[in-house]
């Protein structure tokens, strides 16, 4: 089954690539283009027909649980609006409504966030917990969207937040996340023939973020362990919004200075700031698999990230 749907991805990729063509439907290049050709997108379409139809087996065959899948399957709604969006660019706001009707969705599927646990105290109250989930679904929908912009990078990280994960909780979801990247990603790795466009972006980041929670509620240090093995995305996310913002910025304005855009500036090539991420990730799971304290771990990993953007600066300044 497995391979099957691998085959799937890997076929629609195809196929979607030389109907964008025909079709004219390209990404242009614009200001904040990492590319320098127009690229056929939306080949995250075959990313995410892939994902519910391999959901939809392991529910028939039970190997998913029930509050899981439902809470995943509403990332449908999510795909819908998003692959519109690639067409027809449509308004910040009902994006924005569809986000967080979603993020509803997902959060009642699962019961909502249950404890937040930072060490010394916890939350357990759930009007704080619910709305700290709430944010952090649309976060994390919006900061995976943000940060694919250069070949092979957003895929590359679903496929070893995928594998991680599988090695950590044996879900057989995050098999089935990782073959219905790997066929896309065998398209846009290196010099890449499409792009996943918003409809796999933001289904990714969405996907990741029940992950979190799902998790969290089984236990509550694991809402740590997601947030490190997905730091290298959310940490240059946030705290390229946060440097913008100081600098007086607008941020919905279209720029190019998250830390993979500005290595690339500096003349590293697509595959090499992706290898390299790579390692960085490898090494986020090394820390989560062998270090018994998980807050040991989560210092450890902001003081690495934070290092990463110091040597990003040093290279090309923000």
């Amino acid at each position: 089954m497995y391979l099957f749907l691998f085959m799937l991805s890997f076929t629609l990729t195809y196929l979607i690539k030389n109907y964008a063509i025909k079709k004219s439907l390209v990404a242009e290049v614009n200001e904040r283009s990492s590319h320098s050709v127009p690229t056929p997108h939306g080949g995250g379409i075959a990313i995410a027909v892939t994902w519910f139809v391999g959901l939809a087996y392991l529910f028939f065959v039970d190997k998913i649980e029930s509050s899981l899948y439902y809470a995943l399957m509403f990332g449908v709604l999510l795909s819908v609006v998003s692959y519109l969006d690639d067409l027809y660019e449509l308004s910040a706001k009902l994006r924005l409504v569809t986000q967080a009707a979603v993020a509803l969705g997902g959060m009642w599927a699962l019961g909502g966030l249950h404890i937040l646990d930072f060490g010394v105290f916890s939350i357990e109250n759930s009007i704080f917990t619910n709305l700290f989930a709430f944010f952090m679904i649309i976060w994390f929908i919006n900061l995976y969207n943000f940060l694919d912009g250069i070949n092979g990078y957003a895929g590359s990280e679903a496929l070893f937040l995928s594998i991680a994960g599988f090695m950590l909780f044996s879900g057989w979801h995050f098999i089935v996340l990782a073959v219905a990247v790997f066929g896309f990603l065998y398209w846009n790795f290196g010099n890449a023939k499409i792009f996943m466009g918003d409809v796999g972006s933001t289904l990714l980041g969405y996907n990741i973020a029940i992950f979190t929670i799902y998790y969290a509620n089984q236990d509550a240090a694991n809402l740590w362990v997601w947030i490190i093995l997905f730091g290298l995305f959310w940490f240059d996310a946030t705290l390229t919004l946060f440097r913008r913002y100081k600098n007086g910025e607008k941020l919905s304005q279209a720029h190019k200075k998250h830390a993979y855009q500005r290595l690339t500036q500096a003349g590293w090539s697509h595959t090499k700031v992706v290898l390299y991420a790579t390692g960085v990730n490898i090494l986020l799971f090394c820390l989560v698999y062998l270090l018994p304290s998980i807050w040991i771990t989560f210092l450890l990993s902001l003081i690495l990230l934070y290092s990463i953007m110091k040597f990003v600066d040093y290279k090309k300044a923000f």
